[in-house]
């Protein structure tokens, strides 16, 4: 999955994020905020956060193959705790949960 174009995607969506919110942090502490960059940490998320979560789904769902297959972090009954949890579910749920 790291291969993903997806992963490049939201990888560099939140490096821009970051870098601009710790740019607008400096300057502010400094007494000297550029406008670009007050301009920049308000305006620059209405592009960048849907991009951001749009990668980060679309790497989730070329994961579910991989998860389902391999079983992977999932916790199947018996077992001593008699509990069972599917993680190939739980990320279904929490790519639901992206909508709200």
């Amino acid at each position: 999955i790291q291969n993903e174009e997806s992963v490049i995607l939201f990888l560099v969506v939140w490096t821009v994020t970051e870098i601009t919110r710790y740019s607008f942090y400096t300057f502010n502490l400094l007494n000297h905020l550029p406008y670009f960059i007050k301009w920049a940490r308000y305006n620059f998320f209405i592009v960048l956060y849907p991009a951001g979560v749009a990668g980060e789904l679309l790497t989730i769902y070329a994961a579910l193959p991989y998860v389902k297959k391999t079983g992977m972090f999932s916790l199947r009954l018996p077992n001593k705790y008699n509990v069972s949890f599917d993680y190939y579910y739980f990320l279904i749920i929490v790519m639901l949960s992206y909508v709200p």
